[in-house]
């Protein structure tokens, strides 16, 4: 006895098989889509961040040779006063 294969292959269920392929490469595709959007935002964000620190080290790189420079200029005035006070109790004696 021999078992007869019922379901025989024609071209309609061939034609639903390629189709069912293509809808779950379609939502694959989506779904990576998606995916590449959010690391899309994240990116953008940590861009965003990136440019806030840097604009902050330049502001404060700034800031602190003003201070270096007003630091030196307060060092050279205090050692002109020193030398004309020396200068002044040098006279007086």
């Amino acid at each position: 006895m021999k078992k007869e294969v019922k379901s025989k292959m024609n071209i309609d269920k061939l034609a639903i098989m390629v189709a069912k392929g293509f809808e779950n490469t379609t939502y694959e595709i989506k779904s990576v889509n998606e995916k590449l959007d959010r690391h899309d935002k994240v990116f953008h964000l940590i861009m965003k961040e990136l440019k806030a620190m840097n604009d902050d080290r330049k502001y404060f790189k700034e800031n602190i040779s003003s201070l270096n420079s007003d630091g030196l200029s307060y060092n050279r005035k205090i050692e002109n006063l020193t030398m004309r006070v020396e200068k002044l109790e040098s006279n007086t004696k």
